[in-house]
């Protein structure tokens, strides 16, 4: 393992033992320089790496430095595509694991999801509906039900990959289209999952879950086979 990246590793590990929280400045490079016993040029290329992971900032300017931020999904999400564009991975590759993983999700989320988010999932749903003639609007409460969902779920994992995924996941980016038809049935599905959640029935919402994404499979078939078969790539999706 190459230098930088052990260093980067210990940058970690002393970020947890100090207990540094989103927004607390590390030590200065002439500090870390000390400590870590490197030069200039491997402290920054492990700062460089934490800053492209979303573990730190680098403010510039006096008084700047790494500075501890709340990491996201977006690494992740980059790092899949790349990996599924050199798999040569189609985009049938995201609705077959989706419709693997998410019954699963709303299986836990049924057993797990707090009141909190519980409301917040209805809001999305009755959001969807008062805007079904806006697609803009109908897409941002499809990702954010997903969403909800797998955070809800209880499992991190889950969260992260469907954040990660997210821009993928509704296909619209890389051209499925969704006509009003199509929303109210989107809407009549998320709808029907909600009050399987609402109720803590496990089994109904796996299944009410799995059924909107066998739908969803079959629309895409139906209406845009060529989306479905066309190969991921970084920058499309």
């Amino acid at each position: 393992m190459k230098t930088a990246m052990l260093v980067a590793q210990r940058i970690v590990a002393d970020i947890n033992e100090r207990g540094n929280v989103i927004g607390d400045r590390l030590p200065p490079e002439r500090a870390m320089l000390e400590k870590y016993d490197v030069g200039r040029g491997t402290l920054r290329e492990s700062l460089r790496f934490l800053e492209l992971q979303g573990i730190i900032t680098l403010k510039p300017g006096p008084g700047g430095g790494p500075v501890v931020v709340q990491p996201d999904a977006s690494s992740l999400a980059t790092s899949l595509t790349l990996l599924l564009q050199f798999s040569q991975a189609p985009f049938r590759t995201i609705a077959e694991a989706r419709l693997g993983l998410e019954p699963m999700m709303s299986q836990l989320a049924a057993e797990r999801m707090s009141e909190e988010s519980l409301a917040s999932l209805k809001e999305s749903v009755e959001n969807m509906h008062e805007n079904l003639g806006n697609q803009a609007i109908f897409l941002e409460e499809n990702k954010r039900f997903h969403d909800v969902i797998s955070h809800g779920s209880g499992n991190a994992m889950f969260g992260l990959l469907v954040d990660a995924l997210l821009g993928i996941l509704d296909g619209s980016s890389i051209g499925i289209d969704y006509p009003e038809p199509r929303r109210a049935a989107v809407h009549k599905a998320h709808l029907h999952i909600y009050k399987t959640i609402e109720a803590r029935d496990p089994s109904a919402a796996a299944e009410a879950m799995r059924d909107h994404i066998r739908e969803y499979i079959r629309y895409a078939e139906k209406k845009f086979p060529e989306v479905l078969d066309a190969p991921i790539v970084w920058g499309r999706v």
